[in-house]
């Protein structure tokens, strides 16, 4: 078994095309597809609650597939009847999406301007993480969900006690997706 990375995070909001416009302003998201177009839906029942492990009633209202410029795609759900508030992060379970960035900054007031909510300013990665521009900010999208900014260009003090590295985009410090483009052909 090889599991190579994260393919898509599915993102459940009231609204798909507000959100749909969020991620592409914000984040420069493209949209690839529809799985459920708008208008055709809804989609319900006891395969649907079952494959799904949603609330009886529950249906599909649309999906749709983005996919970030350099990262996995986001799958957008709309479900009639909405489910509960956003998860905060005391809550059990995927609490939040963490972002690459090169800029934090300027990703931030575009994050901004198309509608998050910024929880404080950047602040420096701790302990293990920190380096002296490595950085990071929370913000609530505008549905509510939260929205983690982070940007590590600088070498991270765990990286001296293990082999293993987190990811970097291709072009940060050499990143990529395998062990090879992480620490170079001798390791």
């Amino acid at each position: 078994m090889t599991v190579r990375g994260i393919d898509h995070i599915g993102l459940t909001v009231p609204d798909l095309e507000a959100a749909t416009r969020f991620l592409a302003d914000a984040l420069g998201a493209e949209v690839l597809y529809d799985t459920l177009p708008a208008g055709r839906g809804p989609v319900g029942g006891a395969e649907t609650e079952q494959r799904l492990g949603v609330p009886p009633g529950t249906r599909q209202l649309a999906i749709r597939m983005l996919a970030l410029p350099d990262g996995p795609g986001i799958e957008l759900f709309a479900y009639d009847p909405p489910g509960r508030s956003p998860a905060l992060p005391h809550d059990l379970g995927w609490q939040h999406l963490a972002l690459y960035v090169d800029d934090l900054d300027t990703t931030l007031a575009r994050a901004v301007e198309a509608g998050a909510d910024p929880l404080a300013p950047p602040h420096p990665l701790p302990g293990p993480e920190a380096g002296p521009a490595n950085r990071f900010a929370y913000l609530r999208t505008p549905w509510g969900s939260t929205l983690e900014l982070v940007t590590y260009p600088d070498p991270q003090p765990y990286e001296e006690e293990t082999a293993r590295r987190r990811w970097r985009p291709r072009g940060v410090d050499g990143g990529g997706p395998c062990r090879e483009h992480r620490r170079g052909p001798d390791g």
